[in-house]
Parts: C-alpha cells; sequence; structure tokens
C-alpha cells in the first residue's frame, strides 16, 4: 500500500509538472503574440503609451516563466536561489539603466547637423 500511495503521488507532481508548463507554454505564446500585434497593428500610435504596454505585457512574460518553467520560489528552501535572482535582477537592472542611461545622453549632446559643423569649426579654429 506504502509503495501504491508513493506511485500515485509521483504520477500526481508529475501531471502538475506537466500541466505547468502546457499552460505556461500557451500562456507565453499568448504575451508574444499579443506584443507582436500591439507593435504591427497602426491602431496604436508610438509614443509613451505603447511602450508602457509592451513593457507590462514584457514583465508578465518574465512572471510566466519564472514561476511555470523555472518554479522559482515553489521548493522548500528557496533563500539561496532567490538570493541569485536578487543579484541577477540587480546586475541586469544596472546593464539595463545603464545602457538607457548612455542612450539618453547621447541623444541629448548630438544636435543639429548644423550645430555640429559650428561645434567642429570652433575646435578647428575657425578653419
Amino acid at each position: 500500500m506504502k509503495k501504491y500511495r508513493a506511485i500515485v503521488s509521483i504520477h500526481d507532481h508529475s501531471q502538475a509538472s506537466y500541466r505547468a508548463y502546457v499552460s505556461g507554454f500557451v500562456l507565453s505564446l499568448v504575451l508574444t503574440l499579443s506584443a507582436y500585434m500591439i507593435v504591427t497593428s497602426n491602431r496604436i500610435n508610438g509614443g509613451w503609451g505603447i511602450a508602457i504596454l509592451i513593457s507590462l505585457l514584457a514583465l508578465l512574460q518574465f512572471v510566466t516563466q519564472m514561476v511555470l518553467f523555472l518554479h522559482l520560489g515553489k521548493e522548500s528552501k528557496p533563500k539561496f536561489k532567490l538570493l541569485v535572482f536578487g543579484f541577477m535582477l540587480t546586475v541586469v537592472l544596472i546593464l539595463v539603466g545603464g545602457s538607457v542611461w548612455i542612450m539618453y545622453n547621447l541623444n541629448q549632446r548630438m544636435m543639429s547637423p548644423q550645430a555640429i559643423n559650428n561645434y567642429m569649426k570652433s575646435q578647428d579654429g575657425g578653419v
């Protein structure tokens, strides 16, 4: 009887894991296709609205991947995994934030072609 319970328990666990993978796949597919449809449709004009919507869909996709595929937070002692995950998230945020900051500064510093030519002429001594 004990052996039978162990087999049923393993079967139930694998069935639940299979359901999580299938539902995660379907949800990821829906989120990806919806982001694609938002970008390719001409109904939404560009700007902050579309950027916020795509960012929200990306965040939902991220949570789906972490919970349903990597099973983050479902084990009995998730503290070490969460610590590593937090460090990884910090590094990624620093890289992305730094890249956006650099691109923003470059965009601010790059002026019109006329302003760039004037700057170049002032550096050459007016030649």
